[in-house]
């Protein structure tokens, strides 16, 4: 999920640089969604991770 959110970040740098404002918010958008996604769920693997080697 990590990779997909760079994606979209990537999309949207280069959609900025060529002065495509619409489509670089939109890109920008959706990766922070899909970083904040992958942030829930890393930790939420953490703390469950750790209850099971416990």
């Amino acid at each position: 999920m990590l990779r997909w959110a760079l994606g979209f970040f990537i999309v949207a740098i280069i959609a900025a640089i060529f002065g495509f404002g619409g489509i670089a918010a939109g890109a920008a958008s959706i990766a922070k969604v899909l970083f904040f996604i992958f942030i829930v769920l890393f930790l939420l693997t953490l703390i469950f991770g750790a209850r099971v080697f416990k």
